[in-house]
């Protein structure tokens, strides 16, 4: 069978890489315009920031180590038109200008996304940059040397993260934000007014409610940025305001949602049986909802490539759909979140309440411990588990994951509650943190009256039992 990728990044080496291992018999062509793969955007900030110290290592495959399994890789080729219909496409080879033809039996979409320009006045002046692929890295890195006064346009993971970065490098840094938290849709209203007061604790210029329209340049060379609350300059701007489906090519000839993003199946096989799609420029399934949803995230990405390069064979492997759990160091915290806030759970118009948990991560009487918050939502009728956030200076990352498989299974908060997990002075209390939180919400459903099931306060116990070793000691 042969098989095409288009487009190269994370889902198209998880694919081509799946299809090798299983089926090297394949003829396995790639196309792909950048002259590398699967290079890690989420690594840019780490290169700035000193962390990491060659971009290069930011890239996880390359074209030679594809080819060595087996396929045939072409970057520097352009795709310029698929017909679905005859199963051809028109290809063009961007060193030589010349234009063939190709054809396959199934073809795999993982043409990602491209950076969401908005219609801003100036946006193409030099000293605006936009923030995805590695040259675009370069570029940020070579001008972040000759330029102190950074604004940062978007505060979605990766403005947020780049804030951080440029900080730690004596930049000085304005980052501006429509809405008025950061990272909306992931984290909460509350958890982005601890994440904001850290960022301003270290210097950062947070501008909340500052919607950019335009940017010009001024008689001293400075880059004026235009806002709805006026003007503000800088050396540099870097545009980080989201991103969109690279999907032109299949237009018309499959279902997409209304942001352009390929619409697909449970084996992540869109409309036409012999296309599938994966990563940035398709759907999720989104668990906590029930429906579909655009989130490009390098994690979607990656199981959905491997899961396009068995599927193209057959119905094998279900998609299990996401949480969207994700994660950042900012600072010297950890803030963690999966599923849904409270927030998007009520606009999504799906009931739900929520219980905050404020202690430490493991017990006060240890040497040493930090504090932790949560964030708990959850559906009160149905009593299922909807998402949780987390933030601490202590590494608790790993529970957002822990969170996940439980919405992902749809376990309730009395499942929660009582689930097994270790004990040991040195990681957490009697009862972890995760049961601690969710026996909150339980205990807020009895006094709500909606009792499913009797929970006595084993948190009030935990706290008891630590301040009597306290005593003791």
């Amino acid at each position: 069978m042969k098989i095409v990728i288009v487009g190269c990044t994370h889902a198209g080496t998880a694919a081509a890489a799946q299809i090798l291992k299983n089926h090297p018999e394949s003829e396995v062509t790639i196309y792909e315009r950048n002259d590398n793969i699967s290079f890690l955007s989420c690594g840019i900030y780490l290169y700035l920031g000193g962390k990491v110290k060659r971009l290069e290592d930011m890239f996880y495959s390359s074209p030679d180590a594809l080819e060595k399994l087996g396929a045939t890789v072409k970057t520097k080729h352009n795709v310029l038109k698929i017909d679905a219909k005859a199963k051809t496409m028109q290809v063009a080879d961007m060193a030589s200008g010349k234009v063939f033809e190709d054809t396959y039996d199934k073809l795999i979409m993982t043409t990602g996304s491209s950076v969401a320009v908005p219609p801003i006045f100036g946006i193409d002046e030099s000293k605006v940059l936009l923030c995805k692929t590695y040259e675009q890295a370069q570029e940020i890195y070579k001008t972040a040397k000759d330029n102190r006064r950074i604004a940062i346009v978007g505060a979605g993971y990766i403005g947020t993260e780049l804030s951080e970065s440029y900080a730690n490098t004596d930049h000085d840094v304005t980052l501006f934000q429509s809405h008025d938290q950061i990272l909306n849709h992931y984290i909460s209203k509350d958890m982005s007014d601890r994440a904001v007061d850290v960022l301003k604790q270290h210097g950062v210029k947070v501008l909340l409610n500052h919607r950019v329209t335009g940017f010009t340049g001024n008689d001293d060379g400075e880059l004026v940025i235009e806002t709805n609350q006026g003007d503000f300059t800088a050396d540099l701007a870097i545009v980080g305001t989201g991103f969109v489906p690279t999907t032109e090519l299949l237009r018309g000839q499959v279902e997409m949602d209304k942001h352009g993003a390929i619409i697909i199946n449970d084996y992540v096989q869109t409309s036409n049986p012999d296309i599938y799609a994966a990563g940035d420029s398709c759907v999720v399934n989104f668990n906590p909802t029930g429906r579909s949803a655009y989130t490009p995230l390098a994690t979607n990405a990656v199981r959905q490539g491997a899961l396009a390069g068995l599927n193209v064979f057959g119905d094998i492997q279900r998609y299990m759909g996401t949480q969207a759990t994700s994660a950042m160091q900012l600072f010297n915290y950890t803030l963690a979140t999966t599923g849904l806030t409270y927030e998007v759970a009520k606009q999504s118009h799906i009931p739900v309440e929520r219980v905050v948990f404020e202690g430490n991560w493991r017990p006060s009487y240890m040497p040493s411990t930090d504090p932790l918050t949560i964030e708990l939502t959850y559906n009160p009728e149905n009593r299922k588990v909807l998402g949780a956030q987390f933030w601490s200076p202590h590494e608790v990352a790993q529970s957002a994951n822990t969170v996940s498989v439980a919405i992902q299974n749809g376990n309730t908060i009395d499942d929660l509650a009582f689930v097994d997990m270790l004990f040991s002075p040195n990681f957490d209390d009697p009862f972890n943190y995760l049961n601690l939180v969710a026996q909150m919400a339980v205990d807020q459903e009895e006094k709500a009256g909606r009792t499913k099931s009797r929970v006595t306060a084993v948190g009030d116990w935990a706290k008891q039992n630590d301040q009597s070793l306290n005593d003791q000691k």
